[in-house]
């Protein structure tokens, strides 16, 4: 089709795979003056490529996606631009898998994926601290060692001030920190690297009222602080903690501070329950993702389950049957991806039996028969 051999010479993201030379050409690039970052990658750390079971799964999920012409501009102006894609749209509509796209389309290693609930907080994408953990394993050092003074995680004291005089010898340590310090999916996709990290936070509309305003300043900084590493920085000013790929990958954190060099690639979801404050849109590129309509659907069954819709009546049956259907309650394309796959293997092959059928894998997701 037209639609689909359209490309622009200023386009990173085409959608369509083997994008090695246009991620080149993204690393290459440069950024607005507003959006460029200095952090220093770490050189002990690589964040996982192309290969191994993350990656597979980005790949497979991204792969099959079928964007637009207006998709791909909207997409490529927030890559040039350096910033986050608020992508909003009906259930089922392929938001989610927007961002494996851009991942698997530009070779740039699997998603991070922050899905976000009522109760979510800034931080929780930021690092997780188990400080409970490092308490409890402080007081096992107390009982190892019987009659030694408390450590300093035991009494909650910190070592901010570099005053206090060395502990004797035989005094045990405070357990180090570094076990107990993780960094969440935001926090690993703002670790400095010259190529960037796809960063999905999915349904972002239905966090707290807060979350939305709480990201700007990081999305303005490239960057943020993690306190129990600042406080530590006089006695310990370099920490190697775990990132949200692999706990035991760990990366070394300088003065407690997190500094992207390259701005992540960040796709934010709505359903679209909620508005957002215009502080919030004023920094996001935005993205609405209608319904496809027939001839997307057949690109999209084509992509993903290799049938061509005009090779058979009973495919098109289904398709028409999609679009009716939807006229009544929302849909989802992988449902009309069920019925042709239930069709492929045989099942639910009788006449009799097409209603039930349809009723069965083409349950409305909203409206008065949800």
């Amino acid at each position: 089709m037209e639609a689909e051999a359209v490309v622009k010479d200023w386009w990173l993201y085409h959608g369509t795979g083997e994008g090695a030379d246009r991620r080149a050409r993204l690393e290459a690039g440069f950024p607005p003056p507003w959006r460029d970052f200095t952090g220093a990658p770490d050189p002990g750390y690589a964040p996982p490529g192309c290969a191994g079971a993350a990656w597979e799964r980005t790949w497979r999920r991204g792969e099959g996606y079928v964007p637009d012409e207006p998709e791909k501009d909207v997409v490529n102006t927030a890559l040039h631009l350096r910033r986050p894609l608020l992508v909003t749209g009906k259930p089922g509509v392929g938001k989610s898998t927007l961002a494996y796209s851009i991942a698997s389309d530009l070779n740039l290693g699997p998603v991070l994926h922050w899905p976000i609930t009522s109760r979510t907080v800034l931080r929780d994408g930021l690092y997780l601290y188990d400080a409970i953990g490092r308490l409890q394993e402080a007081g096992l050092e107390q009982l190892r060692t019987p009659g030694a003074p408390p450590t300093a995680a035991a009494t909650g004291a910190t070592t901010g001030g570099g005053s206090a005089p060395a502990p004797p010898r035989d005094v045990p340590s405070a357990p180090s920190i570094s076990r107990y310090l993780r960094l969440g999916p935001l926090g690993t996709a703002l670790l400095p690297q010259d190529r960037p990290r796809v960063l999905l936070v999915d349904e972002i509309d239905k966090s707290d009222i807060d979350l939305p305003g709480d990201l700007l300043t990081v999305f303005e900084d490239g960057g943020f602080l993690i306190p129990e590493l600042a406080r530590l920085a006089q006695e310990d000013p370099t920490v190697a903690i775990g990132t949200d790929d692999d706990p035991d990958a760990v990366v070394r954190i300088t003065q407690g501070r997190v500094q992207c060099r390259y701005f992540p690639i960040v796709v934010l979801t709505s359903n679209g329950e909620r508005d957002f404050p215009p502080a919030f849109l004023r920094r996001c590129v935005r993205l609405h993702l209608e319904p496809p309509g027939p001839d997307k659907l057949a690109r999209i069954v084509r992509r993903r389950l290799g049938v061509d819709i005009d090779s058979g009546e009973e495919y098109q049956d289904l398709v028409q049957a999609f679009l009716d259907r939807g006229e009544d309650g929302d849909l989802a394309t992988d449902q009309l991806l069920n019925a042709i796959q239930l069709r492929l293997a045989g099942a639910w092959s009788a006449p009799a039996d097409r209603e039930r059928f349809l009723a069965t894998v083409m349950q409305h997701l909203t409206g008065p028969t949800a």
